[in-house]
């Protein structure tokens, strides 16, 4: 598979370009997202660059970039296995250009071993770290702490905890609620990504049947993960992703305000950017 950017370049020359003051954030469309700190370290979390698996799975939003313009890049992290968050075409090309190092657990890394990234991609095999829960590791001033995640349509997914001068940011990949409360007690997290969605009629995988699918937090959950979170902003993400699972993420605000967190909620589009500091 090749990656055909509907936007040129011009996002990735965004991110290179930026110089910030704390944490720069932007969001890629369905749960990926890069990281910028002021001290120039720009971490990949779940880039996903591909169209799905029509008519099963159909792209909804606009491929962002093309990893073979990724000129600066320190490492890219997977929350999980699935297509959409572990993807060779997607990010591999992003180790070979940038020579940046993979992170994901042992899941993660069978992905990589079926699509074999070391040669399909010329990547290194010291470009490829296993993580697991409990693990920490430093991306020039970002620390990365890997967390618990409750993802029952996954084999072994984990969360990310980014600490940095400016704030502290999480990232939840397809998790709902049942792992996150000593999460929420060891940080004190600034801003938080959960994924949300709807339940569709999606195309079986086997028997291309249509059949009722949930794969992310309703409504309820996000909110119940949040506060097991305890987070401070809360940012929705996959609901712009696929047909048949695309929701409205503004519905929220009606949940947010009875509860108490996360005190705001931010809706982000792809290619917005969030600062931290």
């Amino acid at each position: 598979m090749t990656v055909d950017s509907d936007w040129g370049d011009w996002l990735v020359r965004a991110v290179e370009d930026a110089d910030p003051d704390g944490l720069a954030i932007w969001y890629l469309g369905c749960n990926g997202f890069v990281l910028k700190s002021s001290g120039g370290a720009v971490v990949y979390i779940d880039p996903y660059l591909g169209i799905g698996d029509p008519p099963r799975t159909v792209r909804m939003i606009p491929v962002p970039f093309d990893p073979d313009d990724v000129r600066e890049a320190d490492a890219v992290l997977a929350t999980h296995e699935h297509t959409d968050h572990t993807h060779g075409p997607s990010q591999a090309p992003i180790l070979a250009g940038t020579g940046a190092t993979f992170y994901g657990t042992d899941a993660s890394h069978d992905v990589v071993s079926d699509e074999n990234w070391t040669e399909a991609w010329d990547v290194d095999d010291d470009q490829l770290r296993e993580i697991g829960e409990g693990d920490t590791f430093e991306v020039g001033d970002l620390t990365v702490h890997v967390e618990p995640a409750n993802d029952p349509d996954a084999d072994h997914p984990v969360s990310y905890v980014f600490e940095h001068d400016a704030g502290t940011f999480f990232h939840g990949g397809d998790a709902r609620p049942g792992a996150f409360e000593p999460v929420g007690e060891s940080y004190d997290i600034d801003v938080g990504v959960l994924a949300f969605g709807t339940v569709g009629m999606i195309p079986d995988k086997e028997t291309r049947e249509p059949e009722r699918t949930k794969w992310y937090n309703d409504e309820n959950r996000i909110v119940e993960a949040a506060n097991e979170l305890q987070l401070e902003t809360l940012v929705p993400t996959h609901w712009d992703m696929w047909k048949g699972m695309t929701t409205e993420p503004t519905v929220l605000h009606n949940h947010v305000n009875s509860f108490p967190a996360p005190a705001t909620l931010d809706i982000v589009e792809i290619g917005d950017r969030i600062d931290l500091g």
